[in-house]
């Protein structure tokens, strides 16, 4: 089991020790969460040691993103089966699978909201995707394969208004938004999904163009720009300098969301420069030790856990490759410091789920802490 490294004989000082450090744990950390289902299949849950009792998809995304290269091909093709037939027969894609191969659609194994959440379509996509650009196999370019993730992508509810992901206000609890916020209640048109529609919908028309349904292909993307346009036009906040989470419940500005805006080319460019400025500003108040709070300083969800905890003001690494991506767009320097920050953090501490003052959540080690945030600096590192 991975712990926190310590007795190090110097701090982390630059970003490619920040680099080389997640590099060498990611491995270790990917080796260590990996847990076999009831049929033999390899899952790999959110975090080393006990404690999740499923296979999560976004999770399995995130691990992907920055790890995919450490699994080997045969798991990698054996999990996207596992979540590509776990699809119900109404085109509702998971929240996560359990090891006796029982498919859960809502968070808390199916105890949160009334309908399925609002991120499974684009998770499945996002894993299928990255494991076809991984291995490069033509059996997630099939009829079937593809098939499943258009019917995915045709039954994430939406505002007819606008194209944008929508939970329902009327009801009592309709359903989760993204699964990292999914203790909070955001009902109307939500960000978060929204921009990983745009994403999967990037991602579905690129499979569909290599697999030569070039009309299809050419309605996701044309899908992936209206989408981006109705974000610009109903979820910015100009007084905030920040999108919005939600435009009934939870309207608060959403930092995760506004950077991963950034980081996906929906922000425009002297939008993305706003952000990048309204973080700098804020920076003290948005990060700990190189993490990062899902809203504004002293700002909280008005739904949702208790402050200072959580999702509700706890600070996460799981965005900080965002994060760090915006502000380089105005200052590269303090980019890399909170990347060094965090990364001096995790080898002192664990790398948790989420930290506030001394409290670290999961310190033996959460999956989704090191890979995205090591796919944000080689990005960085890529593009400099």
């Amino acid at each position: 089991m991975l712990m926190a490294v310590t007795g190090v004989s110097a701090p982390i000082a630059t970003l490619t020790e920040a680099q080389t450090w997640l590099e060498d744990r990611v491995p270790e950390m990917i080796r260590d969460c990996r847990r076999t289902m009831n049929d033999g299949t390899a899952a790999y849950p959110p975090q080393v040691g006990t404690g999740y009792k499923a296979f999560w998809l976004r999770d399995y995304a995130y691990i992907l993103e920055g790890g995919a290269e450490h699994i080997p091909q045969a798991e990698l093709l054996a999990a996207a089966s596992v979540f590509l037939n776990a699809q119900r027969a109404d085109g509702a894609c998971v929240d996560c699978v359990k090891y006796d191969g029982t498919a859960i659609y809502k968070p808390g194994y199916g105890s949160m909201g009334e309908n399925p959440v609002t991120d499974g379509s684009q998770f499945t996509v996002a894993v299928a995707y990255l494991i076809w650009k991984q291995t490069g196999d033509a059996s997630l370019l099939s009829t079937n394969v593809l098939d499943k993730l258009v019917r995915g992508m045709e039954v994430i509810p939406t505002n007819p208004a606008t194209g944008l992901v929508f939970i329902d206000p009327a009801k009592v609890w309709d359903r989760c938004p993204y699964g990292f916020t999914d203790s909070i209640r955001k009902t109307g048109d939500c960000l978060f999904t929204s921009l990983l529609t745009v994403e999967a919908s990037q991602r579905l028309a690129e499979m569909l163009s290599k697999a030569e349904r070039k009309e299809e292909a050419q309605l996701y993307t044309k899908r992936a720009l209206n989408c981006s346009s109705q974000i610009n036009k109903v979820l910015w906040d100009e007084d905030a300098q920040l999108y919005r989470a939600a435009t009934v419940g939870c309207r608060e500005p959403d930092v995760w969301g506004s950077a991963f805006a950034v980081w996906l080319g929906v922000a425009p460019a002297k939008r993305a420069d706003k952000i990048a400025v309204l973080f700098k500003a804020n920076h003290a108040g948005l990060t700990q030790k190189g993490q990062l709070r899902h809203t504004p300083p002293k700002i909280y969800w008005k739904t949702g856990c208790a402050h200072d905890t959580y999702q509700n003001g706890g600070f996460w690494g799981t965005p900080v490759g965002w994060y760090a991506y915006t502000l380089n767009r105005i200052d590269p320097a303090l980019a890399d410091k909170v990347l060094i920050d965090l990364v001096n953090d995790y080898a002192a501490r664990g790398v948790g789920e989420w930290i506030f003052d001394d409290h670290v959540a999961l310190p033996q080690g959460y999956m989704s802490s090191a890979t995205l945030p090591l796919a944000g600096i080689r990005r960085l590192i890529s593009e400099r």
